[in-house]
């Protein structure tokens, strides 16, 4: 392999990664819109960047504008979802997109070349995979570890909110009468009791 699939999987890798995925759910007509602007994008650009070309080089351009889309849609639904998991399915698949290009281009190339080509591709595309699965399920610990944080906070709040709620109720016991009940009666609204 001549290097040039390995570096164009990195530079697509790291290009897309970075803002593919931030953003909020999207509305449903926004989401429906942004399809169908990639897949309207994709035919302009298969027929026009291939319609020229012949052989390997056809197919390789075929794969390249293919990746492309499968790149955009898996992104699109990774920033629709906002996921964990959605986000490493959109970093599988764009290392399966990248490994059929890279695949073709190896077409290009014969016997133990070829077959170096091949393995480095799949090398590549099986780190990226590892790389996605990883950051998922950092990712998920984090937010589980947030989850569990909140947790705790509302633990600790409600906790000191009732240890709050008794001392208002000691303070009304040296009260009598009506201005006892006007205590109570103010301490269970304040605590929502």
């Amino acid at each position: 392999m001549n290097g040039k699939p390995i570096a164009a999987a990195v530079l697509l890798f790291g290009l897309g990664c970075g803002g593919a995925f931030a953003g909020d759910l999207m509305s449903k007509d926004a989401y429906k819109a942004e399809k169908e602007r990639i897949n309207a994008a994709y035919k302009a650009d298969d027929a026009q960047r291939c319609k020229s070309l012949s052989g390997n080089a056809k197919d390789i351009c075929h794969a390249e504008t293919t990746a492309r889309l499968k790149i955009s849609l898996a992104e699109l639904d990774a920033r629709n979802e906002n996921t964990p998991k959605a986000r490493e399915q959109a970093m599988i698949v764009r290392a399966d997109a990248i490994y059929a290009v890279d695949l073709e281009k190896c077409d290009d190339l014969a016997g133990q070349k070829k077959d170096l080509c091949r393995q480095e591709a799949k090398s590549m595309r099986d780190k990226v995979k590892a790389d996605a699965k990883a950051e998922r399920q950092s990712a998920s610990a984090q937010m589980s570890a947030n989850e569990k944080i909140a947790d705790a906070r509302k633990e600790a709040d409600d906790t000191k909110r009732e240890a709050d709620y008794r001392v208002a109720m000691e303070r009304c016991d040296t009260f009598a009468g009506e201005r006892k009940d006007l205590c109570v009666k103010d301490a269970k609204a304040r605590f929502g009791k």
